[in-house]
């Protein structure tokens, strides 16, 4: 595909040279005791033509993990400016958060509840500020043009059932394959559902480096798993016609297309270069007794858009309602049934290609004018629901390098 005949789009320029396709103020908060006050914050804009979102870590000891993933948000192109909420005692600094954000070029302020007297008094300052930070935004934003080669998309799934492995994954897996030949970017993750696809995996890299970055991620992810004797699979998952989970595994790995893959990520790292990109959130070996890695579909969604997706995609036959921060999320369904009856929370239904009156090609090309839209400013169904949901949280992982092809 040309250039020049890319469908384009109105971005956000930010100083760093990165668009954006949405102008967010965020607000976040460092501890669990100062998230009342930047939740009370956000939901004062809640109907206003402000677009604020509330991200935070609810921790008070040190986690660089977290910290990865805090700095990787202010970074985001989707956010515009920052207003950072702390309590004062905790490990996180508001303060030194919002001074990453002001190296950005974003404009940004930072508060103390201790130093502002109290809740009330700072959700009132809070409140301030963050109108005065987006009148500042929208004096400062430079509008510019914006096509797929600049888009970067990722995906995961969410209460698979049957048809996702035929439709709702298979339909995603066209669509990456269209971005990335158009010369865009795609993460996938969900290595914990590729158990028993070792080969096929392996098969997909775009060079020696890389296949050998998969093994070391496949294999540290199935000794994790069977340290922790948990598997992504669920009873829901059953429910819904899927009976192991290396029969779960084949249909999430479709969601990943055909493209070679060019390396694996870290939570936090963005991609080096365009292409189809592996993202590894499972916890390094010697942290493996800790916590248990991708512990609700949020959190998967928050490791994407900490590695720089635009938006992602959240597939699912089961049926989900949760949107995220940061990032518009498009939920995709296989399942006819299940959107008919959950038409309000879903944005796309590929069971077409079950009943044969529409082809896998054809869905993923109507996806794709799907993602265009929304990359132009239209409302996915979690955003018109306010559905924001995020989540940090403790984990250890190092950062290691980018495997590029």
């Amino acid at each position: 595909m040309a250039e020049d005949s890319f469908p384009s789009w109105k971005g956000y320029l930010r100083k760093n040279g990165s668009k954006g396709i949405r102008n967010k103020v965020l607000v976040m908060y460092t501890v669990e005791c100062s998230s009342f006050v930047a939740k009370e914050i956000g939901s004062h804009f809640k109907h206003s033509d402000i677009d604020v979102d509330v991200v935070g870590f609810a921790g008070c000891t040190d986690n660089e993990y977290a910290l990865r993933m805090m700095i990787a948000l202010i970074r985001h192109p989707n956010v515009g400016a920052v207003l950072t909420v702390g309590l004062g005692c905790e490990y996180l600094q508001a303060k030194s958060l919002a001074e990453i954000a002001l190296k950005e070029g974003k404009p940004a302020a930072w508060m103390l509840i201790q130093e502002h007297g109290g809740t009330m008094k700072t959700i009132e300052d809070g409140k301030n500020a963050v109108k005065q930070l987006h009148t500042q935004l929208e004096r400062e934003t430079v509008i510019v043009e914006m096509n797929l080669s600049e888009l970067v998309i990722g995906a995961e799934c969410g209460g698979s059932d049957y048809t996702s492995g035929l439709a709702g994954n298979v339909v995603v897996g066209r669509l990456f394959d269209l971005l990335v030949t158009s010369g865009g970017t795609a993460i996938f993750e969900e290595i914990v559902e590729a158990i028993g696809l070792k080969s096929i995996l392996l098969a997909r890299a775009a060079n020696e480096e890389v296949r050998s970055a998969l093994e070391a991620t496949y294999d540290k992810m199935l000794d994790y798993c069977k340290s922790v004797r948990q598997y992504s699979v669920s009873p829901g998952n059953f429910a819904g016609g899927l009976t192991t989970i290396e029969e779960k595994s084949m249909g999430a790995f479709v969601k990943s297309g055909s493209k070679p893959i060019e390396g694996v990520l870290r939570v936090s790292q963005t991609p080096p270069h365009p292409g189809l990109w592996l993202l590894d959130s499972t916890p390094d070996p010697h942290f493996m007794g800790f916590g248990y890695t991708n512990p609700n579909d949020n959190e998967g969604l928050m490791d994407l858009i900490c590695s720089g997706s635009h938006l992602v995609f959240l597939v699912t036959g089961r049926g989900t309602v949760v949107g995220s921060a940061v990032a518009p999320v498009l939920k995709i369904t296989g399942n006819e049934k299940t959107y008919r009856k959950m038409s309000d929370d879903l944005d796309f239904c590929s069971g077409a290609a079950l009943t044969g009156e529409k082809t896998m090609d054809t869905l993923a090309s109507e996806l794709l004018e799907l993602v265009v839209q929304t990359c132009a400013g239209r409302l996915t169904q979690a955003e018109k629901l306010h559905h924001k949901e995020y989540y940090i949280p403790y984990q250890y992982q190092s950062t290691g390098t980018n495997c590029e092809g």
